[in-house]
């Protein structure tokens, strides 16, 4: 008979100590078994050809075809180009901007204006996507947009904004600036608000400006915290939000919105390719986990600041 290990025993009994704490957890737990896990079950028809009508299960193994086709498409880099782009470019512009609003209004005096700026800037963070691009529609309307009027006024020609493939990028980078850079901006405030603020004090003794206690105090204490940001954010690199890019893609600018979570959508929703798409998607998440321990092993190294 096999003897627990005196390991074991201390966890169980700790576990019996603190049960309200797992029974806490126990709701969350629930949820992701059934929704993030247990759905686990059907990646495996992006290696079957799969049939509804025969199931899971019964569906012929093919391998990696789905893979091979995917790779051999004449669409895999044109969409490979638009996703890294748009991830690129959100992250370019997007991921400093927090850190250099919540640096300005971590140095505000008027404590009034300090909270309505916070409040308009936080405010477009529960506008849905639905009606973001809907915004979009009716602001860069070739002939009722404001954005238009201003071009005319100044005696240019209205722009197809929403049917230019080259607009795209920057509209899609720029709405989504202006939609999450508020809430983004209230984490690194709480950052900052842990700052020693005797390190501010003796900074001003020593007759510092306030660029300097920024660069010398403020961004070192929250640089953890942007560490670990950046490394999520790395690590979701090629999720590039579906439901944005879905809304503003059209006929016309196809040829740049075209990105993974569309593609997949498409061949899986829309052709009923269930197999070819299942492949698609797993080959994006597995890039996202590559680049999520890659570069967060690389943070532990350099900066012994990491997710685990």
């Amino acid at each position: 008979m096999v003897k627990a290990s005196p390991s074991s025993n201390k966890t169980w009994v700790k576990m019996k100590q603190n049960y309200e704490l797992y029974l806490f957890i126990l709701p969350t737990v629930i949820l992701y078994l059934i929704f993030k896990y247990y759905p686990m079950y059907g990646l495996q028809i992006a290696f079957k050809d799969f049939r509804a009508s025969v199931g899971i299960w019964e569906s012929e193994w093919v391998g990696f075809e789905h893979f091979i086709r995917f790779f051999e498409s004449y669409n895999f880099w044109p969409i490979m180009q638009n996703t890294l782009s748009l991830s690129m470019l959100s992250l370019l512009f997007g991921f400093p901007m927090p850190i250099i609003v919540a640096l300005m209004l971590n140095q505000m005096l008027a404590k009034r204006y300090k909270k309505f700026v916070q409040t308009v800037i936080y405010a477009p963070h529960f506008i849905s996507t639905v009606v973001l691009v809907g915004m979009l529609h009716v602001f860069l309307s070739p002939n009722s947009g404001i954005v238009n009027h201003i071009v005319a006024f100044f005696g240019g020609e209205p722009i197809l904004f929403m049917a230019d493939e080259d607009w795209f990028r920057p509209l899609y980078v720029l709405s989504g600036i202006w939609q999450e850079t508020g809430f983004a901006t209230i984490i690194y405030l709480a950052a900052l608000a842990g700052v020693n603020p005797e390190l501010h004090e003796a900074a001003i003794m020593d007759g510092a400006s306030k660029m300097q206690r920024i660069l010398n105090v403020d961004i070192p204490g929250i640089l953890p915290t942007i560490i670990i940001l950046l490394v999520l954010a790395l690590g979701n690199m090629m999720s590039v939000g579906f439901e944005k890019a879905f809304l503003m893609q059209s006929d016309l600018n196809y040829a740049t919105s075209n990105i993974i979570p569309t593609y997949v959508y498409e061949q899986g929703i829309q052709k009923a390719q269930y197999s070819f798409s299942a492949a698609v998607g797993l080959f994006n998440s597995a890039i996202n986990v590559i680049l999520l321990v890659s570069v967060n092993r690389i943070a532990k190294k350099l900066t012994e600041t990491s997710l685990w």
